[in-house]
């Protein structure tokens, strides 16, 4: 059954981050210089899909650990929208990483072509040598991720967060916005992650399992999150459509107060992600006035976390990492969920790229590899 491919991937993280970590962190060291990690001002990070989620993840993590200045934008946006009103600045004062995982995605490529234009650094951060992305900057942070089945990307988005929160703490050292012995303990916490997410998978997969039986009448699902886990919302969204194609929405936690808060569907699943430090309060209030209103809430939370979980009908718990490095754990329940669902209502991931959905091409008539680059 395809939602084993899935599941098996989830299970397979611990042991792909203790495989990865060493030589992601000795790519980082390597390949962002002192000159560019000092010469640096301002951060563009850009992707699509599953890339753009881990740049919205991460943007805490370059601004706390690196003390740089970090936008995170849809590849979209900067290629045709933002790159010409970048600032004027110095040699290598814009930087500008394009993260994609197959190196082929055209409009990544195009807004790393814009960036350069522009005369901005363009590092392509890339899980595939000799792709177009990968030759498309001014230096590649290669990202190998060790082969698996098929199936809605998860080991490619952790592995995706591991290679930027190195390179962030690359830069921060640099720039000493980290004293080598503050940056080496870092990097052994991101080290410990692989355990955190053995811990969050332990906990969450039967709970996830039987979420998945009891709510199979379901047909939408809403994922709140703040901060860097408005990327982990945006995601675990993300797993759903393309796991059991049903219509899934990630939304800013504060957001969610300005706009869901009216939907008319009283009961729909909405999965209420906190980090359970700045996010806290405003987490709590939400779930409040989502049970209020008649809502069916999940709780994912960190362990010890009760506030949130007290006004919820299910919690799923992720074992408690620092803020900055939440996303990696905070996203494993909504991805085992994502997979549960599937195999308990009988779809098969990404719809079987039937109904036009062909994968010819690289993205059949969405044309995600062959779409127009515009000069």
């Amino acid at each position: 059954m395809s939602e084993n491919t899935m599941l098996a991937q989830i299970h397979s993280l611990p042991a792909m981050i203790r495989e990865v970590v060493p030589a992601y962190d000795l790519a980082a060291r390597e390949l962002l210089d002192h000159n560019l990690c000092l010469a640096a001002k301002r951060l563009f990070l850009t992707g699509c899909g599953d890339s753009h989620h881990a740049t919205l993840a991460t943007e805490l993590a370059f601004e706390s650990l690196a003390g740089l200045p970090t936008e995170p934008m849809t590849a979209l946006q900067f290629a045709r929208y933002a790159a010409d009103f970048v600032p004027e600045a110095g040699p290598g004062m814009n930087l500008v990483i394009g993260i994609s995982v197959s190196g082929e995605v055209s409009r990544t490529l195009e807004a790393m072509q814009r960036g350069r234009k522009v005369q901005a650094t363009v590092i392509a951060l890339c899980g595939t040598p000799g792709s177009r992305i990968a030759q498309a900057g001014d230096k590649l942070l290669p990202m190998p991720t060790p082969p698996f089945d098929f199936a809605p990307g998860v080991r490619s988005y952790i592995a995706t967060l591991l290679m930027l929160y190195t390179a962030a703490v690359r830069i921060g050292q640099v720039r000493r916005k980290l004293t080598p012995l503050q940056a080496a303990d870092v990097r052994k916490e991101i080290e410990s992650l692989a355990d955190a997410v053995e811990r969050t998978i332990a906990l969450c997969d039967e709970p996830a399992r039987k979420l998945a039986q009891d709510w199979q009448d379901a047909t939408e699902f809403v994922f709140t999150g703040g901060g860097p886990n408005f990327g982990t919302a945006q995601n675990c969204a993300a797993k759903i459509l393309e796991a059991s194609g049903d219509s899934a929405l990630g939304q800013d936690t504060e957001e969610w107060a300005h706009l869901q808060y009216f939907a008319r569907t009283v009961a729909t699943p909405t999965f209420i992600i906190t980090a359970a430090e700045r996010d806290a309060t405003r987490a709590l209030e939400i779930a409040v006035a989502a049970k209020a209103i008649g809502r069916r809430i999940v709780a994912v939370v960190p362990e010890g976390q009760v506030s949130v979980s007290a006004q919820a009908d299910v919690t799923l718990r992720f074992a408690p990492v620092r803020e900055v490095f939440s996303p990696m754990v905070a996203c494993l329940p909504g991805m085992l969920f994502a997979a549960d669902r599937a195999h308990v209502i009988g779809e098969p991931f990404f719809r079987a790229f039937g109904g036009g959905r062909d994968v010819s091409g690289g993205g059949g008539i969405s044309r995600i590899r062959t779409s127009e680059i515009i000069d």
